[in-house]
């Protein structure tokens, strides 16, 4: 270990958020002197303001869906959701933005915390700005590892810098439920919090400039929470984008959006829901000769393909393989170990599986999306398949002629979707959209990574009654199509 005066250690981390955290947590376990910096939370985004928060705020609101549309169980359902018990128990999940726990544990894994603003000052070099004015500087022996995540993007429009607007940060740490929201975007924070926000008692707007919802995933799967969505009450609007928004009455007043057509909204409050931008500007890139602002490209190990020397890593959402932070965990521990391999003068194991090698991120990145009803995606879909020029075979069933699912709910509506690679007999691709099948999709992300192929899936008996049944009704459909079409099985 290093003593508090020596600020050489083995490897520096910039950001503390999942990603930081377990790219330390593997070089410190390794015996690698490890320092981690941290301008905010210790535990990051995804703890505070992302996927912790969001959860919570979704969980009850799907949960009393379900309740609400059961047999028995409806009748219980005499009144609206507390949105302020809901709004407690999200405060719980995130500890009340007090990050004492995860600071507790990175001392508890060896590993130095150093709060303040670490920026690049060269190779192997970071200066910190500390909270009470110091500058520390740190050396590198081995490594840096950038692990400082994504921010909001924001829409250009003018007089942004004075309005009061929502970013996902906001809109999953807002104090009260606000009586009407306007959602600017398609994807994922905006369909989940329009969910969320719609459910505790929000008129929800959504403005997208595309024809529909969640543009990466399924077509079925996206209709069918669009859908969800207008019967639960969300005003969708497609096809449309904002031209202006302002607050004429002050920052505590109503916000005035005009859309692209001249059409107007009045709202509380307006979130910008735009995608994500990487959070590089300010960390000393350009004295490395990197551009500031822009993501980090890597290799398969997740070095930095642009820098000499083999010492900087890009790891999780600045390297813009996949913005999740279950992947970007995932590349954390083959980054961990790819530096512990280095450090020791280890040749790195980079073949197809090797343990140095991100494989993951070409073939199979699972994302679940917690709307009403949920989606479960991993691997290639249709549309994917089709731009990279693949032939696949695509297999529909729907969930709801399962047992289990209609013991989950009578009237349960739902789809499953593989894509199987004709000549290989291995599923490339899955999509489940439906209640409850979120755990469907692990299974999904083993068979695909694994290359199971179809005819050893026939072997992998799902437990009866479970939604998990679904597998066995695909491979049915799969085997009837072929002994229709004359193929056989």
């Amino acid at each position: 270990m290093t003593d508090e005066n020596d600020k050489t250690y083995d490897v520096i981390v910039l950001g503390a958020g999942p990603v930081g955290e377990n790219v330390a947590d593997r070089t410190a376990a390794a015996g690698l002197s490890t320092v981690i910096v941290e301008s905010e939370l210790v535990g990051g985004e995804c703890s505070y303001w992302a996927c912790e928060p969001s959860k919570a705020l979704l969980r009850p609101v799907l949960l009393y869906g379900e309740a609400s549309r059961f047999p028995g169980v409806s009748a219980a359902v005499t009144g609206p959701i507390d949105a302020a018990a809901v709004l407690r128990h999200r405060d719980y999940m995130v500890a009340d933005w007090n990050d004492q726990g995860q600071v507790d544990w990175v001392t508890s894994a060896g590993i130095t915390l150093l709060r303040g603003h670490g920026r690049l000052a060269g190779a192997r070099r970071v200066t910190v700005e500390t909270p009470e004015g110091e500058t520390v500087e740190l050396t590198a022996r081995h490594a840096v590892a950038v692990c400082t995540g994504t921010r909001a993007a924001l829409p250009p429009l003018a007089g942004l810098d004075t309005l009061r607007y929502w970013t996902s940060r906001e809109a999953t740490s807002a104090e009260q439920v606000p009586g009407r929201l306007v959602i600017l975007g398609a994807g994922v924070v905006a369909t989940e919090m329009a969910t969320a926000w719609q459910a505790l008692g929000t008129q929800v707007t959504l403005v997208a400039r595309g024809s529909g919802l969640l543009g990466r995933v399924e077509s079925f799967a996206s209709e069918m929470v669009a859908d969800r969505l207008r019967t639960a009450g969300v005003d969708l609007r497609f096809g449309s984008g904002i031209q202006m928004a302002e607050r004429p009455d002050g920052p505590d007043g109503e916000v005035h959006v005009t859309l692209a057509d001249g059409s107007r909204i009045v709202a509380d409050e307006v979130l910008f829901a735009t995608g994500r931008a990487p959070r590089t500007d300010d960390i000393g890139l350009d004295t490395v000769g990197l551009a500031p602002g822009t993501w980090i490209t890597t290799d398969d190990t997740f070095t930095a393909t642009e820098i000499d020397g083999e010492w900087l890593y890009a790891v999780g959402d600045v390297n813009h393989r996949a913005l999740l932070t279950h992947q970007g965990k995932y590349q954390a521990r083959i980054v961990g170990g790819v530096i512990a391999d280095r450090a020791a003068g280890i040749a790195l194991d980079t073949g197809a599986w090797g343990r140095n090698v991100g494989t993951a991120d070409h073939l199979a990145v699972p994302q679940v999306v917690f709307t009403d009803p949920e989606i479960g995606a991993v691997g290639l879909s249709s549309e994917d398949a089709a731009r990279a020029g693949r032939t696949v075979e695509v297999v529909d069933y729907e969930i709801g002629h399962v047992a289990g699912a209609i013991q989950f709910d009578p009237k349960y509506v739902g789809r499953a979707r593989i894509l199987v690679d004709p000549e290989r007999r291995t599923i490339l691709g899955a999509t489940f959209a439906g209640a409850g099948v979120a755990e469907l999709l692990h299974s999904a992300t083993i068979a695909i990574t694994g290359e199971v192929t179809i005819d050893r899936l026939w072997h992998a008996v799902p437990s009866f009654p479970t939604i998990s049944e679904i597998w066995l009704r695909l491979l049915e459909a799969y085997r009837d199509r072929k002994a229709n079409s004359g193929g056989g099985e």
